[in-house]
């Protein structure tokens, strides 16, 4: 489906973040789509990061404002637009290390949907709710069956990010806004993790700041580029093939990679 006909969930118009004499994000406009799954890349200090904490709520920018179904949350705190059907992995989700996989899932759910007290959450609502069908249905979706009985500080770094996700979902958020997911992970690990966010397609809008493209090359639907503060590039993979991507993404200069290719010609 071409995202053009689809409603925009998310509107960045004219967003600018300065720093001191620094601007991080330089007049931005950026339109995310319901239910698509989308990328930022760039390389590093390219604003990414902080263009996505400005959507997330963790920034105010200097200039512009940024729309989710269009209402303005320009000046929302990221815990408000949790509740408007935000949710970033994984700052928000906070994690009981001390706890297992499962009860963890049943806190979040609960946390999510019902209006109760920690301590009853702690002591009452796990065990009673460890069968639920959502949270039976996470379990299996998300490869967690065989650690659900763990405790999450013996998990891999692999499975905590799957569980992460998990509580994340389980919240139902609109948004899905995922912040370097696969960083620090083995490659089975990583395929671990894009194999769940894929079963999630179609359900949930889905954005992802990432660095190394190799990783969701097969993955995103749709991307834009960031090099100093602006968008120099946006559509689909083939737009890493345009020429300020390559010289400020690749370090690829387009006069000298010319010049070679006459030279060989010749």
């Amino acid at each position: 489906m071409n995202p053009d006909s689809r409603s925009v969930i998310f509107k960045a118009e004219g967003v600018t973040k300065r720093f001191g004499n620094v601007v991080a994000v330089d007049k931005v406009d950026y339109q995310l789509y319901e239910n698509e799954v989308a990328g930022i890349l760039g390389s590093n200090g390219a604003g990414k990061t902080t263009f996505f904490n400005l959507l997330t709520g963790y920034f105010i920018p200097d200039e512009g404002k940024i729309l989710y179904k269009g209402q303005d949350v320009t000046r929302m705190t990221p815990q408000e637009r949790v509740s408007l059907g935000m949710m970033r992995t994984f700052q928000l989700t906070s994690t009981f290390d001390n706890l297992t996989v499962i009860d963890n899932l049943v806190l979040s759910f609960f946390r999510a949907h019902k209006k109760s007290s920690l301590w009853n959450l702690l002591f009452n609502t796990c065990k009673q709710h460890r069968k639920d069908e959502k949270i039976l249905a996470a379990l299996e979706t998300f490869d967690l069956e065989k650690v659900s009985d763990r405790l999450v500080k013996n998990l891999s770094l692999g499975e905590k990010r799957r569980m992460e996700i998990a509580m994340a979902i389980l919240a139902e958020p609109k948004v899905l806004l995922l912040d370097e997911p696969l960083a620090g992970l083995a490659e089975s690990e990583i395929q671990g993790v894009l194999d769940v966010l894929r079963k999630q397609i179609g359900k949930q809008t889905i954005l992802i700041v990432e660095h190394k493209i190799s990783h969701v090359q097969d993955f995103l639907q749709r991307l834009i580029v960031m090099h100093e503060g602006r968008i120099i590039a946006e559509g689909g993979f083939e737009c890493l093939q345009h020429p300020e991507v390559r010289k400020s993404y690749w370090q690829i200069d387009p006069a000298t990679e010319a010049s070679g290719t006459a030279e060989a010609a010749s």
